[in-house]
This record gives C-alpha cells, sequence and structure tokens, in this order.
C-alpha cells in the first residue's frame, strides 16, 4: 500500500484488523442491540467474536493472546492483592459518592452473574486481544495504549470513575501481562464491579 506522497505504507495485518474491530464492537455495543440482554451482547462482541476472529482469520491459539491461565500462581497472589486494595476503596466510593449509588444502585438483580457476563469479554477485548496484540508491536506502550479506548468507553459512567479508568485500565493491563492471561484482571474487575453494585444499594 501506498499512501498520498508515494511511500509504501507497512503495516501489521493482524493488528490492523484488531484495531478496526475492536472499535467497530465498542460502537456496535453503544449504538445497537444484538439481544434482549446487554450482558449476552458484550459476551458475543467482546469474546466469542475476537476469538474467532483469532481461530478463523488469524489461525492461532487463543493464548496468544491471554486466553490461558498463565502464571497461576502469581494470578492469584496479584488477584487477593488486588481484592485486599480494592475493597476499602470502593466501599468509600459507593457509600459516599452520590454518582456512584445513582449509577449502580439498581444493578443488583441478577448479580453475581451479570457482572460475570458483562466483564468476562470486556476484559478479553482490552487485557486480551488488544494488549498482547499492541505488546508484539510496542512492547510495554501496550499498557497505556490498550487503557486509551478503555478509558473511553467508560464515558457516560460517573465522573470520578471515568477519570480513574486510564489509570486502571493500565493496572489491568500490567496485571495480564505479568501473568500472560487477562483472567486475573477479570477477576479483580469481576469483585470491583460486583462489590460496588452491592455497597450502593446498601447491601454491604
Amino acid at each position: 500500500m501506498r499512501n498520498l506522497i508515494g511511500e509504501k505504507l507497512h503495516m501489521d495485518w493482524r493488528l490492523t484488523i484488531i484495531t478496526i474491530a475492536s472499535t467497530l464492537l465498542l460502537l456496535v455495543d453503544h449504538y445497537r442491540s444484538l439481544t434482549a440482554y446487554v450482558y449476552w451482547d458484550r459476551v458475543i462482541l467482546y469474546l466469542l467474536i475476537p476469538l474467532g476472529i483469532t481461530i478463523f482469520v488469524f489461525r492461532e491459539h487463543p493464548r496468544e493472546y491471554g486466553f490461558s491461565l498463565g502464571n497461576w500462581k502469581l494470578g492469584l497472589a496479584y488477584t487477593v492483592l488486588g481484592i485486599l486494595l480494592m475493597a476499602p476503596v470502593i466501599y468509600f466510593l459507593g457509600s459516599e459518592n452520590e454518582s456512584m449509588q445513582k449509577y449502580y444502585g439498581g444493578l443488583f438483580l441478577g448479580l453475581p452473574w451479570t457482572t460475570f457476563l458483562d466483564l468476562i469479554g470486556w476484559e478479553f477485548l482490552f487485557r486480551g486481544w488488544i494488549l498482547f496484540a499492541y505488546a508484539r508491536k510496542f512492547g510495554h506502550d501496550a499498557l497505556w495504549l490498550q487503557a486509551v479506548p478503555f478509558a473511553l468507553a467508560h464515558m457516560g459512567k460517573p465522573e470520578l470513575e471515568t477519570l480513574s479508568t486510564i489509570f486502571g485500565g493500565f493496572a489491568f493491563g500490567w496485571v495480564a501481562y505479568r501473568t500472560k492471561s487477562f483472567l486475573y484482571a477479570f477477576l479483580i474487575h469481576w469483585f470491583i464491579s460486583t462489590f460496588i453494585i452491592l455497597v450502593a444499594a446498601g447491601f454491604v
């Protein structure tokens, strides 16, 4: 491919597909409904479609994108540490912040499976598919690169939460990168999401 001044463009076709596809998947999620339940939509959009592209288009094993147990001992240690560190923060925000209570207070029905379905694909998209694809090309810079669309995808949520997600996205990415798996970032995120709903609804 040549650009407008005649120079040949050298692009990683897998990286190009992942960048375009992940952006379109986020936009489809925002504007369209595929099923009667948003949680199943997100499993389809953020887990099944990226896995399908990985297996049938890239001809690669999903473990190359963090779909594995990875370093499970380190992963479990990070999971426990993440939960212990975030629990008091989440408790304070959920019980004291009015915008958090208003946004999350009515979402307790179906827990913890609603948050599981909501986040399993979400974490694979950012901390699996995007992170490990970008890491091949950009190394450690991929930790910040995957955190940018993650933060932007929080637009419309409480302001304090959205402002923190560029740093939270980096932290989740670091856990995934270190453990070679998106699973442990997912477990931490699943806890955070479930716990803040319970706190905001007054159950904790």
